[in-house]
């Protein structure tokens, strides 16, 4: 198990050391959890749509997404991501980390997991989607081997504006 130092002050103004369990798959009963993780994080999510509990339940028990935590010992949820993939790619997803645990190799680890679930599956192409002005995660998946195209467009289609 692997130390981590918690930067947010304990009430004595000092940092404390906590352990966390490795990367591993979590399931449909975490939704409450990876919710208020993303919300702690900043990440925006659509709770009437894709990220509803009843499409993240559907999406699991599709068996081409995977949720991958990070927990303290105490089980406390600190890092998340979804490996998702179409059969030909892979897609790292929804990757938060609780900012009190940021910078410190969680998303790496998390991007590493993600990827060995979906090779585990086939998939030897790994991609990731990152929001503009999201300059730490860019520089994150660069570290981590990806590479970025510029020129390239992101366009979808929806039925609806909350999915």
């Amino acid at each position: 198990m692997r130390t981590w130092m918690r930067r947010r002050p304990t009430s004595l103004s000092r940092t404390c050391a906590v352990k966390l369990r490795p990367p591993s798959p979590i399931g449909a009963s975490d939704y409450p959890r990876i919710i208020a993780l993303w919300k702690a994080a900043g990440l925006s999510f659509k709770p009437q749509g894709r990220d509803s509990r009843e499409a993240f339940e559907r999406q699991l028990a599709g068996g081409t997404q995977t949720a991958i935590g990070v927990e303290t010992e105490e089980g406390e949820l600190v890092g998340v991501v979804l490996a998702t993939h179409d059969g030909r790619k892979g897609w790292i997803n929804r990757l938060a980390v609780h900012p009190d645990y940021r910078r410190q190799g969680i998303a790496r680890s998390l991007i590493t997991a993600a990827e060995e679930v979906l090779r585990a599956q086939g998939i030897e192409i790994f991609a990731a989607l990152i929001e503009p002005g999201n300059d730490a995660s860019v520089e994150l998946f660069l570290s981590a081997g990806y590479k970025d195209w510029p020129g390239m467009h992101y366009v979808s289609k929806r039925d609806r504006e909350d999915i």
